[in-house]
């Protein structure tokens, strides 16, 4: 089974992580791991003042900073992992990883924002949950 993993660098993402890693009866041995980290883009109006390769050499960063702790856990359990990244707002790129992957489940770890923080501060998960066609696992 094809499991989507959006990770972020959080808290969150690593008690999501630790608790696949311990409850692996939960999805059963052989899944293909796909990891996708979404960097929000830089503003068009700081853009203007950057050189392409700057712009690039930021964004590479902080897709290491996400992904380098996290391709070192999934070796150390055994996982079957593909790493991913996209440039933009991370629900919508959860979003359409999801509909270009194809995935069987879709797992998130959550902030667990009350219903007047998703409101102030917006939700990554409200965000995938109302767009996304695949089932999705939340682990708080």
């Amino acid at each position: 089974m094809k499991i989507l993993l959006p990770v972020d660098g959080s808290e969150y993402t690593t008690r999501m992580l630790a608790y696949l890693a311990a409850h692996d009866e939960l999805l059963g041995p052989g899944h293909e791991f796909v990891f996708l980290t979404a960097t929000p883009p830089v503003p068009m109006h700081v853009t203007r003042f950057l050189s392409r390769g700057d712009l690039d050499a930021y964004y590479d960063e902080q897709v290491e900073r996400v992904l380098q702790p996290v391709r070192q856990f999934a070796a150390q359990a055994g996982w079957t992992a593909r790493f991913t990244s996209a440039i933009g707002h991370p629900a919508e790129a959860i979003v359409v990883a999801a509909e270009a992957e194809k995935p069987a489940l879709l797992v998130m770890g959550t902030h667990g924002h009350s219903a007047l923080g998703n409101v102030l501060l917006g939700s990554v998960t409200t965000g995938v949950l109302a767009r996304c066609r695949v089932p999705v696992l939340l682990i708080r």
